[in-house]
């Protein structure tokens, strides 16, 4: 158990990612044009489906069509291991954070085209400019969430199973809290060295919420270049008991 912790702390910062789409990403939709047609308009928490919808459509293609074609070339059962089906989910939160910031900062400059500063006032601009970051987050998660459950529980020792499913939930716990704290802390010392209010006010019409977004991809990133090192270094189950009929025969 006690290996696994080291890619158990890779997985708190891209839980942070996670929570935001279900907070920040949600109230930046409730700022925009949510029409769908002349007599429909889309609620912004609903955005949230199309994460899972994405992961229904990707999930069946990663399964089907991915690792037959990969598994050619690695022997893989699985195509990849499930460290790298990780890192590629990792590598996919950075560019969602990315598009997130870009988003951000269109919004918030027809914001200011069109002199709207108030809370509560909405941006003419359509709501959907969010729909690449949701449905991204849900491809994320057919590499990230299942190969982290499936890590967690594949690697734990016979007996220990049920602990080590526990570790997929502990990074969600940590991953919320976290969220929480960067936030305040971030709004704090953006506060403290200039920017009034801070980076992330409840008025997001007033805030420089793509600051904080791009923050967040630093973050990933790094978080991901940690992984990297730690991947290297990591010797799954199944090559310790190959080792050992090795050593045995």
């Amino acid at each position: 158990m006690m290996k696994m912790i080291p890619v158990l702390l890779t997985t708190f910062i891209p839980a942070i990612i996670i929570a935001e789409t279900h907070t920040l990403f949600i109230k930046q939709g409730t700022t925009l044009d949510a029409s769908m047609g002349p007599h429909f308009k889309i609620p912004p928490a609903s955005l949230g489906s199309f994460i899972t919808l994405s992961m229904l459509v990707s999930l069946p293609i990663y399964d089907r069509l991915f690792v037959p074609a990969i598994r050619r070339y690695t022997n893989n059962p699985r195509g990849i291991t499930l460290l790298k089906r990780m890192g590629i989910g990792f590598v996919m939160q950075i560019i969602i954070m990315v598009i997130a910031c870009l988003a951000e900062r269109k919004r918030l400059s027809v914001a200011r085209e069109n002199g709207i500063f108030g809370k509560g006032e909405k941006v003419p601009l359509t709501i959907f400019i969010l729909l690449p970051q949701f449905a991204l987050m849900g491809v994320a998660d057919t590499f990230v969430e299942v190969a982290k459950i499936e890590f967690f529980y594949d690697q734990a020792p016979q007996g220990m199973k049920s602990m080590g499913s526990s570790y997929f939930t502990t990074s969600f716990a940590v991953g919320n809290f976290l969220s929480s704290f960067l936030l305040k802390t971030v709004s704090d010392v953006s506060k403290r060295h200039g920017h009034k209010g801070g980076w992330v006010l409840d008025n997001l019409n007033a805030s420089h919420l793509d600051y904080y977004y791009a923050l967040l991809a630093g973050l990933v990133f790094l978080n991901f270049l940690f992984f990297l090192v730690v991947a290297k270094f990591f010797v799954y189950n199944a090559d310790i008991s190959q080792a050992k009929v090795v050593v045995e025969s």
